[in-house]
């Protein structure tokens, strides 16, 4: 017979903090994005109306697309840990205890920042591919 306790305070307030801290991470992906989609297109539109140096602003987003690029990357890896495919050899995980539902929101988390690698990717290519405004 297995005798159940039930989690004191503590433990239940690490575990909301894990879970917070998971969902956080699938939203950081697309979230980071967002903002450099907002930032790329709205700056090279005011550029472009305002008859600004374009190719400043080619400079200076290409070193945010970098900086985006390196913040989705930065949380692939972090879900790629909390997923733990490597250590637990576990793809697919299909108990409901809250070590599965944690790995669960790491491989979620890891998928959406592949999908938001991409979006960035394809947001910086006209930086690179046209030439300026006309």
């Amino acid at each position: 017979m297995t005798e159940e306790r039930t989690p004191d305070r503590r433990e239940d307030q690490k575990e909301f903090a894990e879970e917070e801290a998971s969902l956080l991470k699938i939203t950081l992906g697309p979230l980071i994005w967002a903002a450099h989609f907002v930032v790329c297109y709205g700056l090279v539109a005011v550029t472009c109306a305002k008859g600004w140096d374009i190719g400043a602003v080619r400079i200076g987003l290409g070193g945010l697309s970098a900086l985006a690029l390196a913040g989705v990357l930065w949380v692939g890896w972090a879900a790629w840990r909390q997923w733990g495919v490597t250590t637990t050899g576990d793809r697919v995980n299909r108990l409901g205890s809250a070590e599965d539902r944690h790995h669960f929101l790491g491989h979620a988390a890891f998928l959406l920042s592949i999908i938001s690698l991409i979006g960035v990717v394809f947001v910086s290519l006209p930086l690179v591919l046209i030439g300026g405004c006309q």
